[in-house]
């Protein structure tokens, strides 16, 4: 197992990794729409929701890894009724449609509209 680890998004906020690569695979942890500029984050959900694929994106590149490898998602929405417009956002992301879960929670941490985490194919 190898820790993946990137300043181009945020560092992790508790005691994980940003991500880790297995057996092929590369498996990130839960992406929230915090800026690794600014550490904080704004907007609503199509706003967030762009800014949490693209944490995504940047570790997947760390790891060897794009987009178009991912073959499961998870995404947690803060509030379901986001659904129509989160999807909006994350089908310019991720094209290829991995498998992929989509639940509402009761709370995010920090406060946030979106959570994406995903398992990639390392190319």
């Amino acid at each position: 197992m190898v820790k993946i680890s990137t300043d181009k998004a945020p560092a992790a906020i508790g005691p994980y990794s940003q991500a880790v690569s297995a057996n092929g695979f590369i498996f990130a942890s839960g992406q929230t729409p915090v800026s690794p500029e600014t550490g904080k984050f704004e907007g609503g959900i199509e706003e967030q929701a762009e800014q949490a694929c693209k944490n995504v994106g940047e570790i997947l590149a760390a790891g060897g890894s794009g987009f178009d490898k991912v073959v499961k998602t998870t995404c947690f929405l803060a509030d379901i009724a986001d659904f129509k417009a989160f999807n909006g956002v994350y089908a310019k992301y991720f094209t290829s449609k991995p498998a992929r879960s989509c639940v509402a929670v009761k709370d995010l941490p920090l406060g946030v509209l979106c959570e994406i985490e995903a398992i990639a194919v390392k190319d």
